[in-house]
């Protein structure tokens, strides 16, 4: 399923750019504060980092499709263990958690200064955290469904984002009953290169 919905995105994003107005390629860096919320991780946001390329595909003077390439980085904690498995992960014990997103979003610009920001993400888990992984097998599944909701201030080549991502996704592969989910606020910085 996800493999037919990634794509159809691309089958859009494809046909978007042979019709598009402006189009320009650019790299981007922030922090990433995420979390995973549920039973057995802690609830506070941790810092992490993300790192990418975009490409901004302009259909109107006012509306654009932005898909991006990000390695984006999930730090979080471990608070009431795994006690279903023996040996249960050590609470306390940190997990980190690499992704490859690729968010695809719609780019609405109310002004030359402000571009508001929506659409999915689509995040393929890229390392298995020992961590997480003590006589449990993979307690994190491969991948992720998220939205966002953001904005970003344009300065001419440079731009600065903000946006938040909620996971859509049931992240937990242990069978049991506990609900994993992603959240994260993404901050950072965009350099337009083309």
């Amino acid at each position: 399923m996800r493999k037919i919905i990634l794509s159809i995105c691309m089958i859009t994003v494809l046909s978007v750019v042979a019709t598009a107005q402006s189009f320009h390629l650019g790299a981007k860096a922030g922090a990433n504060l995420g979390k995973i919320d549920g039973q057995s991780f802690n609830s506070s946001y941790n810092l992490g980092y993300l790192a990418g390329a975009y490409a901004e595909i302009g259909i109107t003077k006012t509306i654009a499709i932005q898909p991006e390439l990000l390695f984006t980085q999930t730090n979080t904690k471990i608070d009431s263990g795994f006690q279903f498995y023996k040996p249960s992960a050590i609470i306390g014990s940190k997990a980190h958690l690499n992704y490859l997103n690729v968010p695809i979003l719609l780019n609405i610009k109310p002004s030359k200064l402000i571009t508001l920001q929506v659409g999915p993400q689509f995040g393929i888990l890229l390392n298995k955290d020992e961590t997480l992984l003590t006589n449990t097998g993979n307690a994190i599944k491969n991948g992720d469904f998220s939205v966002l909701a953001g904005a970003q201030v344009n300065l001419g080549l440079l731009n600065i984002y903000g946006r938040y991502a909620i996971g859509l996704y049931e992240l937990n592969d242990l069978g049991n009953e506990q609900k994993w989910k992603s959240q994260a606020i993404q901050v950072g910085l965009g350099l337009r290169i083309f």
